[in-house]
């Protein structure tokens, strides 16, 4: 075990392989999802494999990808893909992602309105049905901004740690998530507006959630975290 996972350390978190297999049906995409087939290792990660051997080296990549992203480690083999526990590398990576959609994408909601109005025209002018311009204007501003659908595959799952530094990156994670997940929400709540007003305002605002949870709360991390100086090997 290196410092930087606790595979074999500590126990795999209730629902994680249903949260995996999420995770790579959706980078795997229609087509190849259904065949993407998730295990527990004997001794504790997980082991992802696909059914069809096309292109699985690629699929395993953009997995991989998206897994170390969560804040996974991982590992390609030629036959399937081993994720190994949480990783203080990709939660630092995790957190910087966050902090730069805070301030880039997400930071411009001219961007998000004038993609509302072009996505909700061109649906009008093909006959979209009126009352669901909205809701479909918003999920597709919402596939384009990522993030929503990034939260919402950890949305319950629960994120721990037996190793202090790991503890404090997950509560690091968890905090830029919640301020992510409520911009979010404030750029889908922008769309379905805009929706609204192309459809000539005769759709009503639909009850909806702030934003995705971020299904992990920064207090929640923190209380199990001593209250003590960090050592240079462990500093943030």
């Amino acid at each position: 075990m290196t410092t930087d996972s606790w595979f074999l350390s500590d126990p795999v978190s209730p629902g994680q392989e249903q949260v995996v297999k999420h995770i790579c049906a959706r980078v795997a995409g229609p087509l190849i999802g259904p065949e993407v087939r998730v295990a527990s290792l004997p001794l504790g990660g997980v082991q992802v494999w696909l059914e069809s051997p096309r292109n699985r080296w690629r699929y395993y990549h953009r997995m991989a990808r998206e897994l170390r992203l969560a804040g996974w480690h991982t590992e390609t083999g030629p036959d399937r893909l081993l994720l190994l526990g949480w990783s203080s590398v990709c939660l630092s990576h995790r957190a910087r992602m966050l902090s730069a959609a805070l301030t880039g994408r997400l930071a411009h909601f001219d961007k998000t309105a004038f993609m509302a109005v072009m996505i909700a025209t061109r649906l009008r002018h093909a006959g979209f049905p009126v009352e669901e311009l909205p809701a479909e204007v918003e999920a597709r501003c919402g596939d384009a901004l990522c993030w929503p659908a990034r939260l919402a595959d950890l949305d319950g799952l629960e994120r721990r740690s037996s190793l202090e530094p790991l503890r404090l990156r997950l509560a690091q994670v968890a905090g830029l998530e919640a301020k992510v997940a409520r911009r979010c929400g404030e750029h889908l709540a922008l769309a379905s507006r805009v929706a609204r007003m192309v459809a000539g305002g005769a759709v009503p605002a639909r009850s909806r959630a702030a934003g995705p949870r971020a299904g992990l709360t920064e207090r929640m991390v923190c209380v199990s975290v001593p209250n003590m100086a960090l050592s240079a090997g462990t500093a943030l």
